[in-house]
């Protein structure tokens, strides 16, 4: 043991005690043992940065998994993280680096659905046929399959167009000697991919090309014949889809009935919407078979071209239908032939809630035999009308039939020439409706 310096009994001062009394003093004077990182930690710290290399995760404790995922890096391949990285800070981190904004809230409040949802997405929008290697969304399955429920494709890019050549005198043996007829896809082929997501509930596509400026052709956002074909086939191998939106891709009658007879007996689909688009009475005769033969709960038909004939064949299937619960017809061209049609198959329906008829050039024919079903319909909630010709006497007759109505909470009436009076009117008995029906669910609330 050594000796101190100092005379037996010297008082020295605490700091100066301190700094006499050591035989070895550190180069860093703030040094101390509690700043030294425990063993656990440093373990921790070589698993990040080894992670790619040998991943180690499950065998962590929920503490350790926070720790690790804080500090991974983002650009990981997915093949490393996608079925071991559980849902967390590590894919808000990724969600954060590559989209901004980010809402959640859209996704299940899951960031890892997020991710592949938007990352899926993005590759199937940035596809070019003919260019794109099929394999690159193909060997995305295994890694996504289990977390893709919705897609909202809002681009699907057309084949790259050849610049034409100036023929010359050999022009004609140049052309007889090639065997290019085209492109294979005219835009990403939907078959390869949607009976492989297994978890896939919502689809959303539109056939368009964002941003197109002075390159702008109408065949640029349209679904042509042969997109068509394999979409179809590709929906009915999608089992578990419950939502299709397919809009403002100038699908015609043919192509509506090719879709329709592939969605025939679906087993899982219960909203469709083929809204902005250029359906016709054609193909709304195969919408009213599917409503026979299906189990939809919401059909949105908004601006097409079904006529009179067209809302008579859905009218005949909504008459024996027992779970549509939802059907817009807003912007066709209806007239009197149609809503009387939809009016007369609502006497024999009981489970209609909401019904949309706005702008379908309808007069007061169609107002009476509506003022008919809410009379006797108990259970239509909602009833929209608006920019339609009903005229005075057609708003008296609804007048009268909402005076014994208790069921509708919302009548949208709105420039259709009704007098002011009975505006008032049926405003006030909505009013009442809705009163009612509050009281209602806080009865039943109660009793919960």
């Amino acid at each position: 043991m050594s000796k101190s310096p100092y005379p037996p009994g010297t008082q020295l001062s605490p700091p100066e005690d301190c700094r006499k009394m050591r035989r070895i003093i550190a180069e860093d004077s703030d040094w101390f043992l509690a700043i030294v990182p425990f063993l656990s930690n440093l373990c921790l710290q070589s698993i990040v940065r080894n992670f790619e290399e040998k991943p180690i995760f499950e065998e962590l404790t929920p503490s350790q998994k926070d720790f690790v995922q804080e500090r991974l890096s983002p650009s990981l391949p997915l093949r490393v993280t996608a079925n071991l990285i559980s849902d967390g800070v590590y894919w808000k981190r990724c969600c954060k680096q590559r989209w901004d904004p980010c809402d959640v809230s859209h996704y299940g409040h899951s960031w890892k659905r997020m991710f592949f949802e938007k990352d899926l997405e993005n590759i199937i929008e940035l596809f070019i046929p003919d260019v794109t290697d099929p394999k690159t969304v193909v060997a995305m399955v295994p890694l996504c399959k289990n977390y893709v429920k919705r897609l909202d494709i809002s681009q699907l890019l057309p084949p790259i167009k050849e610049p034409q050549k100036e023929e010359d005198e050999y022009g004609s043996e140049l052309a007889s000697n090639n065997d290019y007829d085209g492109p294979s896809m005219d835009h990403f082929d939907f078959s390869i991919l949607l009976d492989k997501l297994t978890s896939l509930e919502e689809l959303h596509v539109v056939y368009r090309v964002k941003q197109c400026g002075m390159n702008f052709e109408w065949k640029m956002f349209e679904m042509t014949d042969r997109d068509c074909e394999s979409f179809a086939k590709a929906l009915k191998s999608c089992k578990t889809l419950k939502l299709l939106r397919l809009y403002e891709s100038r699908i015609e009658d043919k192509k509506c009935r090719l879709l329709v007879k592939h969605l025939l007996g679906h087993p899982s689909l219960r909203e469709l919407d083929f809204s902005h688009n250029l359906i016709g009475d054609r193909g709304a005769r195969a919408i009213g078979k599917l409503l026979s033969s299906s189990k939809l709960e919401i059909l949105n038909m908004c601006n097409n071209d079904i006529r009179g004939p067209g809302a008579k064949a859905i009218a005949h299937a909504l008459s024996k239908n027992s779970t549509l619960l939802s059907l817009n017809l807003r912007l066709n061209r209806l007239r009197d032939e149609g809503g009387q049609a939809i009016g007369k198959a609502l006497l024999n329906n009981n489970t209609l809630l909401h019904l949309h008829l706005g702008g379908n050039e309808v007069t007061e024919p169609t107002a009476i035999a509506l003022s008919k079903v809410l009379v006797q319909n108990d259970t239509l909630k909602s009833i929209n009308l608006s920019c339609n010709r009903l005229g005075v006497d057609g708003g008296k007759a609804l007048e009268d039939a909402m005076s014994h109505n208790t069921s509708v909470t919302e009548c949208d009436i709105r420039l259709t020439e009704v007098d002011e009076q009975s505006v008032s009117f049926i405003n006030q008995v909505v009013w009442t409706n809705q009163s009612l029906e509050h009281k209602k669910k806080a009865k039943e609330n109660k009793t919960k």
